[in-house]
C-alpha cells in the first residue's frame, strides 16, 4: 500500500475566458482529475449561480483521495477563480496550471500545502508558456490601453 501523503493546492487566478456551462466545467473537471491521476466518487457537481454581484459557478466533486472543488465569478473583469486541489497521493502541480491554461489566466497566485503534520508551504516552480503574441501587437495593445 503506498503511504498517504497529504497535499493541497489552493490556486486563485484572475481569468478572461472563465467557464460559464455547467455540463462542460463538469467535463473540464473531469478531464483535470483524469490528468492528475486520480479517481471519482462523486460528481462533478456544478451549480450557476445568477445572483448580481456573486455570479459564477461551483464545481464539487469528491474524489478517492480527498476532493478538487473550483468557484467562478464572471462579473468581475477579469474574472476570477478559486480552485482547491487536497488530495492524500502524490500531485503534479504543473498538471494543473497546464489545465488552468484554458481560462486565459492572466494573473495566478498559489499556495502549495504538506498538511501532513503541520501546514508547511512547498515551493513550487509554475512552468509560465510563452505567449503567441508579436511584439507590435503588444505594444498596440498597450498604446490602446493608454489610449495613445
Amino acid at each position: 500500500m503506498t503511504p498517504l501523503v497529504h497535499k493541497h493546492l489552493i490556486v486563485r487566478a484572475e481569468v478572461l475566458n472563465p467557464p460559464v456551462d455547467e455540463n462542460l466545467v463538469s467535463e473540464q473537471v473531469r478531464v483535470l482529475i483524469e490528468r492528475i491521476g486520480m479517481k471519482i466518487l462523486m460528481g462533478p457537481y456544478a451549480k450557476y449561480v445568477n445572483i448580481q454581484g456573486n455570479r459564477g459557478l461551483t464545481i464539487a466533486t469528491i474524489i478517492e483521495t480527498s476532493h478538487v472543488v473550483m468557484h467562478t465569478w464572471d462579473e468581475c473583469d477579469p474574472a476570477m477563480i478559486q480552485l482547491d486541489v487536497y488530495t492524500c497521493g502524490p500531485l503534479d502541480t504543473q498538471v494543473v496550471f497546464d489545465w488552468l491554461e484554458q481560462y486565459s489566466p492572466v494573473r495566478t497566485q498559489y499556495k502549495y500545502l504538506d498538511r501532513e503534520f503541520d501546514l508547511e508551504e512547498i515551493p513550487v516552480k509554475q512552468e509560465r508558456k510563452p505567449h503567441q503574441y508579436t511584439s507590435k501587437e503588444i505594444v498596440q495593445a498597450m498604446d490602446e490601453l493608454l489610449n495613445i
